[in-house]
């Protein structure tokens, strides 16, 4: 998949080296975030992204899971390996992982129609987290689940499966917490690109029908963590 260039913004604008340009850079591509309600058709093809970490060295992996929701068939995945070039800091860490996402969405054969990120998207301290990055410069739809707030307060969502509460910090609505099973801890949803909250939360509970998180993150993380455990020297499909 090529991505398209009509959209995508400079491969350089992404990989920084210091603090001080990432947060320059993260606030001009902010510039470009797209909050309207997206696409009218519903996607068919979605797209779950995670990185993975070697805790000893700079050793990274990112992998793309690409599903068809008329289906539920998993099309293709891709696996990337490389190196971290960028430090961790609270709310930068797009410019650790996107240039690594890249990569792995560029050699998928077939161009999702959503991506979504284990991470967030609007619900992040500058209203710019992971997912709204990947979406500028893909110009993809795009949202985050996390597993914990990084921003805002919420009201715990009812037990069951679909329950939820909004997400705010003061007077911003930033995502919902969802219930996606009953009686297990509920996660974060937020918009990040070309997108709309309602459609994601609904895209999340599709995309987790057995577990807590989509089952495309889930299978982006273990693939990414197969990888990097196997020290793969070199990109994987399938």
């Amino acid at each position: 998949m090529a991505i398209l260039p009509t959209h995508r913004l400079s491969r350089d604008r992404v990989e920084v080296r210091t603090v001080a340009e990432a947060e320059h850079v993260q606030q001009e591509l902010r510039r470009h975030l797209d909050l309207t309600d997206g696409p009218a058709t519903e996607p068919t093809l979605v797209a779950g992204v995670d990185v993975s970490y070697d805790k000893t060295s700079t050793r990274v992996t990112a992998a793309a899971v690409l599903v068809d929701l008329t289906s539920g068939v998993e099309v293709e995945t891709v696996v990337v390996p490389g190196e971290v070039t960028f430090p961790y800091v609270p709310g930068l860490l797009a410019f650790r992982e996107v240039p690594m996402l890249l990569t792995a969405l560029d050699r998928l054969d077939r161009s999702p129609d959503t991506v979504v990120c284990d991470g967030y998207g609007i619900a992040h301290p500058r209203r710019f987290g992971l997912a709204c990055h990947l979406g500028v410069v893909t110009g993809l739809p795009t949202f985050g689940v996390a597993k914990t707030p990084f921003v805002g307060t919420y009201a715990e969502p009812g037990p069951r499966r679909g329950d939820r509460s909004v997400l705010r910090d003061g007077d911003d609505v930033l995502g919902h917490a969802l219930r996606t099973q009953t009686d297990v801890k509920p996660v974060f949803v937020s918009v990040g690109h070309r997108t709309d909250l309602d459609r994601v939360t609904a895209l999340t509970l599709t995309l987790s029908p057995r577990y807590r998180l989509p089952d495309v993150i889930r299978r982006a993380d273990f693939l990414s963590r197969e990888a990097l455990r196997q020290d793969t020297s070199g990109p994987y499909t399938s």
